[in-house]
């Protein structure tokens, strides 16, 4: 399918969740309608997860084939992680102000996330410190592998083995879902929306590089 019309489509998607966010999410007990920003807050907090995880896989897949259109397909997603994982940042920081009256006061969740952000900004500069192609992909894909291994403690473990500030996770303590069926629907629809942005954007990405490089994508 072309992308243009995908992309149509995503938006479309996108679009359908804004308006539901709006008009279908009552507010919560405590937090109001302020119970709104999560619906954004938790989708691109898990497409940074997932973009990582993808990074990684494609970073093995270059040390195991040594093609570099891995290393393109993994560098290209830990960059969409890294946006991806500054808008979760950004948009908890607003829910910090607008609740606890402060944009960042070092809770475990805001610390976590922001040494993930230093971690994954260093594998960027890895990037273009090294200026040999094959070396750099080498070098790059341990990296990618190396710093998976964190996410799930930055963004699980740690942050539930302390206090924190931060509302209780969608999937709890018990294992049981902490929200209403109409909001978990909703909740569902907005990261198959991101989710799918995320899957455009990164194959843009992906053909655009290799387009640049004159490598071609693999059959």
């Amino acid at each position: 399918m072309n992308l243009s019309i995908v992309a149509l489509l995503i938006a479309g998607w996108l679009a359908g969740v804004v308006v539901a966010v709006f008009y279908l999410i009552p507010p919560v007990a405590g937090l109001g309608y302020l119970a709104r920003i999560a619906f954004f807050h938790i989708p691109v907090a898990w497409v940074s997860v997932l973009a990582f995880l993808v990074s990684a896989i494609a970073a093995g897949q270059y040390l195991r084939t040594r093609r570099l259109w891995y290393d393109c397909l993994s560098a290209c997603s830990a960059r969409l992680g890294l946006v991806f994982c500054l808008l979760a940042t950004v948009s908890g920081a607003v829910f910090a102000k607008l609740t606890w009256g402060a944009y960042w006061n070092w809770d475990p969740r805001q610390t976590t996330v922001f040494i993930l952000l230093l971690i994954y900004g260093a594998y960027l500069a890895l990037r273009l410190a090294l200026e040999e192609e094959e070396r750099r992909a080498a070098v790059s894909a341990v990296y990618a592998l190396l710093s998976f291994l964190t996410v799930p403690f930055l963004m699980f473990i740690i942050p539930r083995s302390y206090f924190s500030l931060h509302p209780e996770p969608v999937l709890n303590s018990a294992g049981q879902v902490a929200m209403e069926p109409v909001m978990l629907y909703v909740l569902l629809a907005a990261v198959g929306g991101v989710t799918a942005l995320y899957a455009l954007l990164l194959t843009r990405s992906v053909v655009r590089t290799t387009a640049q490089s004159g490598k071609g994508l693999p059959l």
